[in-house]
């Protein structure tokens, strides 16, 4: 079976269609490559083809490259993987070089063929880069269209000459959203920007790529970077304009990424170097530096997290093999924030939702902050008017539980208290059907206690949603002691219809994701407290890749909240609990009204807008900085393993069943090192050794938390890594 399919018609103009058999969306795989490129000599050196078109026998034009190839190349080059990593890529440019220059004299450049792209929807990575290399983009006028370059994502970067081509296209500054950012564009903006040259109604796409085909002029298809006196928009890096730019550029990316991610800095390098000399030889260079990015652990690991791993668990890899589990009915019960956001990305999936409060007013501010999201949506031109209505239809908001009948799945998220949730879990269970399922949204309660409420415990499961729920993409899924797998699987599909990507764990005290967050705000305050400069934590913890420092993170999510996670934590454990030393911290700071960014007061300052305003100057006479500060290594390893260990720990003792889900939710859920691949991919890559090294060095100094464990001794002995698959089988 083919991947492209070639014809020719009766005025003349072949058509490669991409349209790769049983597959919703084309990746291109080398063998496809190959194809392209046969088709391309065949139009080429056949003298009754006039010219050609490249499109898409499906609703969209192509989602990239396949990334299970690119994780691979490194393993399947040889001896010297560089170098076949290199000549695989240089491959790739030859064949979108070819197209690029259709059999036009290399001097002259006259005699070429026109080839045009005609994109019927989203055109991702190489789905662009192709297009790049051809003398025409249209796309037809589809809204839900993405068009863009998203590799920095997940740890590469344009390297089929989409970083050398959008350069040259539209300067540095132009290019640095697409390229930098991973910024995806709907067809009308892509246009407006001069990534693409035109936009016409779907069923014109064909029409009218074969009516540029047939009336192109010959000084129409080589590329300006082709072309004598062609200067680059904005200006080369050694122009006074242009040297602005690239330090801007340089600053920008520094700025947001704080060194901590090789792409970025690779690319940069890449695009600046490739600036200052002829194309075919900026294209070498934008190899050799993907090359560089290929084979840095970090590009594996990125890959291996964020599009592989999160790729199967969205497609249910842990599912339960039950029958399907669709939701078509929730009710959620709460109209606060969490369950007002659960009601916002239910209803936008299609799903009746009848939202729940003890008062009606309460019920109805509930679904207004849906109609406060639509209506931004609508103002910013991302939705109509129409769909808005139609979502808003979907969202009942009552006090009467009798609304909850015909429901297949609750969703309850009232107080954290156990008293209030198992009320509100006797009244619904009094009129849902008996075959529904019932979560409840919590972040640290046990779940098999929260069951005992339940007249139906093998039905009862755990779904914590995090906040803000429309915009963060992780749910993890909790099992309590009696969950059965319908249960699993009706909470799987329904994190599979709002477009999430869930995690499934075993009961156990604060989870997974709470399990491994509070250890790393609790070690960012006992160094305050211990005299270390909070200046020195929080940038510890930036230059690692984390998204916050500590300190912030636990102004975000309140001092008061964790001041009561503390209290409930110390009567639970009793004389092992061991973080005294923080609540002297955090009850000072509670004490004394700093409560957060809600309060305007934290470890931070803010003005009146609730603007972070930099560190809050007294934090020095509260914790005095010690004479001698900390190296910064330390303080690094310090924050790390405070996550990284309990991620282990969860896995040992059963709470995690799955590394890829710890690997996942870790970046998803806080934001843990992207760069690393998560937990355990830091670790392989780190080497189980090195870090049973650190760990003993840390635990002479700092104590018994930092004592590595069991798992991880086993496997420094025996030299395993987590993804080599012993460990991960043992565990």
């Amino acid at each position: 079976m083919s991947d492209f399919h070639y014809a020719v018609d009766g005025d003349g103009v072949a058509t490669i269609t991409w349209d790769i058999p049983n597959k919703s969306m084309n990746v291109l795989s080398l063998a496809g490559l190959q194809e392209l490129s046969d088709h391309i000599d065949t139009a080429l050196a056949d003298a009754s083809v006039k010219g050609v078109i490249i499109t898409s026998g499906k609703k969209d034009f192509a989602g990239g490259m396949d990334l299970n190839i690119i994780a691979r190349m490194k393993e399947e080059a040889g001896d010297n993987p560089a170098k076949g990593v290199f000549e695989g890529v240089m491959a790739m440019h030859g064949v979108l070089r070819k197209i690029e220059r259709a059999g036009m004299d290399p001097k002259t450049l006259k005699g070429g063929k026109p080839i045009v792209a005609a994109l019927p929807g989203t055109a991702l990575g190489i789905g662009l880069e192709l297009p790049l290399a051809c003398h025409r983009i249209i796309a037809a006028d589809n809204p839900k269209a993405k068009i863009g370059l998203p590799e920095i994502m997940v740890g590469i970067f344009p390297g089929a000459g989409g970083t050398t081509r959008v350069v040259r296209k539209l300067g540095v500054m132009m290019a640095a959203p697409v390229i930098l950012e991973g910024k995806l564009n709907d067809p009308k903006t892509a246009q407006s920007i001069g990534l693409i040259d035109e936009v016409v109604a779907p069923d014109q796409l064909l029409a009218r790529a074969k009516e540029w085909v047939l009336s192109a002029k010959p000084a129409e298809l080589p590329k300006p970077w082709d072309q004598k006196g062609y200067k680059l928009p904005g200006g080369a890096p050694y122009t006074p304009q242009g040297f602005q730019m690239f330090l801007g550029a340089s600053a920008m990316v520094h700025g947001k990424t704080w060194g901590a991610f090789p792409a970025a800095k690779a690319l940069l390098s890449a695009v600046y170097e490739g600036a200052l000399v002829p194309f075919d030889t900026a294209l070498k260079i934008e190899a050799r530096w993907f090359t560089h990015v290929l084979m840095n652990p970090s590009s594996g690991a990125m890959i291996r997290s964020l599009f592989i791993n999160k790729e199967a668990l969205e497609k249910g890899a842990n599912r339960p093999k039950v029958p399907d589990e669709t939701v078509k009915k929730v009710g959620i019960l709460g109209a606060g924030m969490m369950g007002a956001g659960i009601a916002y990305v239910s209803a936008m999936a299609g799903i009746e939702v009848v939202l729940i409060d003890a008062a009606q007013e309460a019920a109805e501010r509930g679904k207004g902050y849906s109609q406060g999201l639509l209506e931004r949506a609508v103002k910013r031109g991302k939705s109509t008017a129409e769909k808005m209505a139609e979502v808003l239809g979907r969202i009942t908001p009552t006090t009467d539980y009798a609304a909850l009948e015909g429901c297949d799945l609750i969703v309850e998220a009232v107080f954290e208290d156990p008293k209030v949730k198992a009320g509100v879990t006797a009244q619904a269970e009094a009129v849902i059907p008996e075959t529904a399922i019932f979560a409840t949204n919590t972040s640290t309660l046990p779940i098999s206690e929260l069951a005992k409420a339940s007249k139906r415990p093998e039905q009862f499961i755990g779904i914590h949603f995090f906040s803000p729920v429309d915009k963060m993409l992780l749910v993890e899924i909790i099992k309590g002691k009696a969950t059965g797998d319908r249960a699993v699987a009706k909470a799987l599909d329904y994190v599979r219809q709002i477009r999430k990507t869930p995690i499934v764990v075993n009961d156990e005290r604060f989870f997974y994701a709470n399990r491994c967050i509070i250890p790393y705000i609790n070690e960012g305050m006992r160094m305050v407290g211990e005299g270390t400069e909070p200046a020195l934590v929080e940038n510890a913890a930036r230059l690692l890749g984390m998204p916050l420092g500590p300190l912030q993170l636990v102004d975000e999510t309140s001092l008061d909240l964790g001041k009561k996670i503390a209290v409930a934590t110390r009567a639970a454990m009793g004389n092992a609990y061991p973080d005294g030393a923080v609540d002297e911290i955090i009850f000072g700071m509670v004490d004394e009204g700093r409560l957060g960014k809600k309060a305007n007061a934290g470890f931070y300052a803010y003005d009146a807008n609730g603007k972070r305003q930099g560190l809050w100057e007294g934090l020095s006479d509260r914790f005095p900085p010690a004479e001698t500060q900390p190296e910064l290594t330390e303080v690094q390893h310090r924050l790390i393993l405070a996550q990284v260990l309990e991620a282990v720990r969860a896995l040992e003792a059963g709470v995690l069943e799955d590394i890829r889900e710890g690997d996942v939710g870790a970046i998803l859920g806080w934001g843990f090192m992207p760069w690393s691949g998560g937990p355990f991919g830091w670790l392989d890559i780190m080497g189980a050794a090195k870090v049973v090294e650190i760990c003993d060095r840390l635990s002479a100094k700092h104590g018994p938390r930092f004592e590595a464990p069991k798992l991880l001794r086993d496997m420094a002995a025996k030299g395993e890594t987590f993804y080599g698959g012993t460990a991960r089988k043992a565990a």
